[in-house]
């Protein structure tokens, strides 16, 4: 499913404090054996390497250039040769490009070994479906076992089309919660009491305190476009369009977003916000907000892993605290948040699976590549613990989450000791949304809903950050998605829902 787009602008968002909350490496040959020995697999599955053929994978991954990375390939391949006979050629797009380059790689039928893909970017049920990635169930198996140890099932489990992995995912945080993020500065100078913030009539009074009080430039609600109001739904096909199952429900039964009372008023709400001058006024238009870099700004949503205020307030460079708005939730998108696949086109599958089996439980690879060499782009503090040196920033910022197991890296001197158990007790604590695990093929209705993906660009945004009346709104767009075939994309949603969970039965 391709990710919502509150949860892709969610996820621009955490990149930076992604990378910077996850761990580095060390270039040091003695290190890099004592990792090794203390990592879940150090290549085991590889078997004898010396009966490998010397061979390069070819690696896509997203984010923006980096300087040093052929410096520090050089030192990657050192390892992964003695490893498993292979060297690393990584080629990076940036945020905004990669989706748009891989498409072209793909229709070009180019060789490449292996890809960045998730649910939001490089859409991996739409390559698998392409034929464009492997499935990867056997050589898992055979190349990946110590991978699938390490790995929470339901990463694998909320992945699978058909019963086939297409993709390995990132051992990361797995459930998703949206949080409100509040500049710490404005809650202690009006002795705000943030703890039981949940929803937006909580968080009104907030805002007009702030408005009331403070100049102009400060926005209390910083939001862009992409913003949409938190409602207890599990949308099927992602949160762009009104489709969705209650997240309490008990039967399955698929709705129309745009006729619940939950929709109505939130857009009310939202509606009253704006008009209140708590938000930008260009905000149904506006693609990104730098509110972090400027810090005027007194609220906005974020997704959230444990401890994340520490990597928010590290790289804003000024204190970020929270509230939860809801429980954690395992969605189908959110265990396909970041995965990398193995391309048809690859020359060498079983040893593009052995580098990826390393990538995820070999402790000196994965910090290596994730933060650069040791000496260079950082110092090690103790054994565990690294401070950035001025290249990190300047030459070699990697984004951690999209490069393997985050839970093997490094911490920082002021992450707390206990931050990787931390993400181990919130994936426990993530409770499964109702269409966990369900891929919906809309080879059926795809007139239709690329008819509707145009219908919520023209309406939604407006609708969602209350720039326009949702009175006279709601029903215009109402009309539009019905006429663009919304009841039939809904019918068909049902049909292959209630046949899924009758398998599951």
């Amino acid at each position: 499913m391709k990710v919502k787009k509150s949860l892709t602008l969610a996820l621009a968002g955490t990149m930076l404090f992604s990378g910077l909350l996850a761990g580095c490496g060390s270039n040091n040959n003695t290190n890099a054996a004592k990792e090794t020995n203390n990592s879940a697999a150090a290549g085991n599955s590889a078997g004898n390497t010396s009966e490998l053929k010397p061979y390069e994978l070819k690696m896509y991954l997203i984010g923006g250039p980096q300087k040093d990375l052929d410096l520090v390939l050089k030192e990657v391949n050192k390892y992964t040769q003695e490893k498993i006979n292979a060297t690393l050629n990584i080629t990076m797009f940036d945020w905004g490009d990669y989706d748009k380059k891989m498409q072209v790689i793909t229709a070009s039928g180019e060789p490449y070994d292996i890809a960045f893909t998730s649910s939001w970017t490089n859409d991996f049920r739409r390559n698998a479906a392409n034929g464009t990635f492997l499935g990867l169930n056997d050589l898992l198996d055979k190349y990946g076992k110590e991978t699938k140890e390490v790995l929470d099932p339901r990463f694998l489990e909320g992945t699978k089309i058909k019963g086939e992995i297409y993709g390995v995912p990132v051992n990361k945080e797995l459930g998703q919660q949206w949080v409100w993020r509040f500049n710490k500065k404005y809650v202690d100078k009006y002795k705000m009491d943030i703890s039981n913030i949940r929803t937006l009539d909580d968080l009104e009074p907030l805002l007009k305190t702030i408005k009331e009080n403070e100049p102009a430039d400060i926005t209390p609600l910083a939001v862009p476009k992409g913003f949409k109001p938190f409602m207890p739904f599990d949308y099927v096909l992602g949160d762009e369009l009104p489709i969705g199952v209650y997240m309490d429900s008990t039967d399955g039964k698929v709705v129309n977003i745009l006729e619940t009372p939950e929709l109505a008023t939130s857009l009310d709400t939202m509606r009253r916000l704006y008009t209140a001058g708590y938000l930008r006024p260009d905000v149904a238009t506006l693609e990104g907000i730098d509110n972090i870099k400027t810090g005027k700004w007194f609220a906005d949503r974020e997704i959230t892993q444990p401890y994340a205020e520490k990597g928010w307030s590290r790289s804003a460079g000024y204190e970020i605290v929270t509230s939860p708005m809801h429980e954690p939730y395992v969605y189908t998108q959110s265990a396909a948040g970041s995965m990398h696949a193995i391309s048809v086109t690859s020359g060498d599958p079983e040893r593009a699976m052995m580098f990826l089996n390393l990538l995820n439980t070999d402790k000196y690879l994965r910090n290596l590549l994730n933060y650069g060499i040791e000496g260079i782009h950082y110092k090690k503090i103790s054994d565990n613990v690294i401070e950035d040196l001025p290249a990190m920033q300047d030459s070699y910022a990697m984004p951690g989450f999209t490069l393997g197991n985050m839970l093997l890296t490094y911490l920082h001197a002021d992450d707390p000791a206990d931050k990787w158990d931390a993400f181990k007790k919130f994936n426990d604590s993530s409770k499964e949304a109702p269409t966990f695990g369900f891929a919906f093929d809309p080879t059926p209705v795809k007139t239709e809903v690329a008819a509707i993906n145009n219908v919520t660009k023209e309406f939604m945004p407006a609708l969602y950050t209350g720039s326009v009346d949702p009175k006279t709104y709601l029903p215009k767009a109402t009309k539009k998605f019905k006429e663009a075939g919304l009841d039939k994309v809904i019918a068909e949603v049902q049909k292959q829902l209630d046949e899924w969970n009758q398998t599951k039965k």
